[in-house]
């Protein structure tokens, strides 16, 4: 039992790396350099490609981190009662409320560069306009994701505390 606890762990900790490190690249790394090319189509074109490649490795990073999350939690909710009544439950009731607003922006950011969308991008289709507007939501989405990434990290570390 003790080995299989740590395997799960380790496949938390690999995911979350992915997850939290990818994302943080795309922001911090990628965003900035795409700012530099001044065709604002093919800089919109670039983002979403990466992002395509990242998700093949960031959603089944994400489905192991809510499947070994749900794991490490097992014992509390045996108990339901402890959600609220402890200082560890209430700082995991936080940490399942974020990732549940991760859930939904990553779900929305994804939603919003469909196929279709980057089929228009890459034909022309799309006014300028619609291509900042576009653009601004991605990158506000990107941001959040990696905020609330961040904010998940920091409720980890407080339950491995022992808070």
């Amino acid at each position: 039992m003790i080995l299989l606890d740590a395997l799960i762990m380790w496949a938390h900790l690999v995911a979350a790396s992915i997850w939290v490190g990818g994302s943080m690249f795309i922001g911090i790394v990628l965003a900035p350099l795409l700012k530099t090319i001044s065709d604002s189509e093919g800089r919109l074109a670039i983002m979403i490609r990466v992002g395509r490649k990242f998700n093949r490795i960031a959603i089944p990073s994400l489905l192991i981190l809510i499947a070994s999350g749900i794991y490490n939690s097992v014992n509390l909710f045996a108990k339901p009662s402890l959600f609220l009544s402890t200082n560890y439950g209430l700082v995991l009731v936080v940490k399942i409320i974020l990732v549940i607003i991760l859930i939904v922006t990553f779900a929305v950011h994804v939603r919003l560069i469909r196929s279709e969308t980057e089929r228009r991008i890459e034909s022309g289709q799309l006014s300028s306009e619609l291509l900042q507007k576009l653009r601004s939501k991605i990158i506000m989405l990107g941001r959040i994701t990696v905020v609330v990434s961040v904010a998940i990290l920091f409720t980890a570390a407080l339950l491995h505390s022992g808070i």
